[in-house]
């Protein structure tokens, strides 16, 4: 048994090392960082003891990051749920080649996000052929400049990117339903749409969950993007919890005050999805899906 154990720690000593160097200690020395006043230059610091986290709580940026974040999932969630599962329902249709439709529609996920927020930032600047074309139909919107169209764009790019990888967890949830069941309904008469809501979303509930919970978690993680197309702008509309972060630690240098927001960044995120995926939970019990 000795042996047996020391051959598995052995094997687990990779991951292991991996997550203490880059997340336990990394971590640890964020959350002492929160107490001071470092400004990642300096080798001095000072104990401030909860005075950044008093003063996060208080600031525009924090407090915009905390509402974007969640209307950013209001509208990410539904798009990319929705695209994904209509990209699993046609290839789960189709006769053959699934393998091959399901990589195209995975590719945009390995993608570059500052590549593909460059090339939407080129579409969708003033004079592009595609803004010049809306101009020309009685169509003016300043597509990064509109707190509500800046925030649906950088929604919009990420579902994108996202609904091959969702698509992919659905078609294998399709691809485990019994076709016994179908058959069995098409006897007693069940129209196509009850046998989606009857039926079909029931037993997709586990792969259904499993993207709903990941695509909430993303909604907490969003950077790039936001950092390649708005800045956080405008007026704090895109301003997401990495995008304040990374604001205050290398751009006015405050690495403690940073490490605050960083934390607060974290129990709000562990809670908001423990919650949700509770009530979720909570929803699939009582629809008997569980």
């Amino acid at each position: 048994m000795k042996r047996t154990n020391g051959t598995g720690w052995l094997f687990a000593s990779p991951y292991l090392l991996y997550g203490i160097v880059f997340f336990a200690i990394p971590l640890i020395w964020s959350m002492y960082l929160s107490f001071t006043d470092w400004n990642l230059i300096s080798p001095v610091y000072y104990f401030k003891g909860f005075d950044n986290f008093i003063e996060a709580v208080k600031h525009p940026g924090v407090q915009a990051a905390f509402f974007v974040t969640f209307k950013f999932m209001a509208a990410f969630v539904p798009m990319v749920i929705v695209s994904s599962l209509a990209v699993a329902l046609v290839i789960h249709g189709l006769p053959r080649f699934k393998g091959l439709f399901l990589i195209g529609f995975f590719l945009p996920y390995l993608a570059s996000g500052v590549v593909s927020s460059l090339i939407v930032k080129g579409l969708l600047s003033h004079n592009s052929a595609f803004n010049v074309f809306l101009r020309n139909i009685g169509i003016e919107i300043d597509w990064l400049s509109t707190p509500l169209s800046a925030l649906l764009v950088v929604a919009a790019i990420i579902a994108w990117k996202f609904t091959g990888y969702y698509a992919l967890i659905l078609t294998a949830g399709f691809e485990g339903i019994n076709k016994d069941v179908y058959e069995a309904a098409a006897i007693d008469g069940v129209t196509s749409s009850q046998r989606f809501w009857k039926i079909t979303l029931p037993l997709l509930y586990p792969a259904l969950f499993t993207v709903l919970i990941l695509s909430i978690g993303v909604s907490f993680g969003i950077f790039t993007e936001v950092y390649q197309l708005t800045g956080g702008g405008p007026n704090y509309a895109t301003n997401t919890w990495q995008m304040e972060i990374f604001k205050q630690a290398f751009t006015n240098l405050s690495a403690g005050y940073a490490s605050a927001v960083a934390i607060i960044a974290s129990v709000v995120t562990f809670a908001s999805i423990f919650v949700i995926r509770k009530l979720l939970e909570m929803w699939g019990k009582r629809n008997g899906w569980v």
